[in-house]
């Protein structure tokens, strides 16, 4: 597998890993296959996740994270700002994988693999090149007009 091979998987494995979760917390999976399923249940974990927080915080945290994850996974998926938007991922797993770990112990962390995705969207970010992407595109856009 060569490089450019292996930064699409990542890119891609990444984005449907962040969009897969939205679509868990607004019930597009079976019931029988969803780790939330709806809302409510995800703004329960949020709230597990988060117990130092206040109440009044943890569903507009809820939405934010999701919001975040949304641009994250979009842009991942079309290659836009692929260095910028893999770092900002990596720090938002690792900052997942911190708090099951704080509240719930590194097992959570480890089985659901937070601490490989985060590690896998910095090694994303060190990829220089640019293929299959938007970014891409751009910069050829950009070039022409100069």
């Amino acid at each position: 597998m060569n490089k450019n091979t292996v930064k699409v998987f990542l890119r891609i494995g990444l984005s449907l890993s962040f969009l897969s979760a939205i679509a868990d917390r607004i019930g597009l999976w079976p019931k029988n296959i969803s780790a939330w399923g709806n809302w409510a249940n995800f703004i329960d974990y949020t709230q597990t996740l988060n117990p130092y927080l206040p109440e009044f915080v943890i569903s507009p945290l809820g939405y934010l994270v999701t919001i975040l994850e949304t641009f994250l996974g979009i842009f991942l998926l079309i290659g836009y700002k692929t260095e910028l938007t893999a770092k900002i991922s990596g720090y938002l797993l690792l900052l997942f994988a911190l708090a099951m770990t704080f509240t719930g112990g590194i097992k959570g962390a480890l089985d659901y693999s937070v601490l490989t995705a985060s590690a896998a969207a910095f090694s994303l970010s060190l990829f220089p090149i640019k293929y299959f992407e938007l970014d891409l595109l751009l910069k050829k856009t950009t070039s022409n007009k100069d």
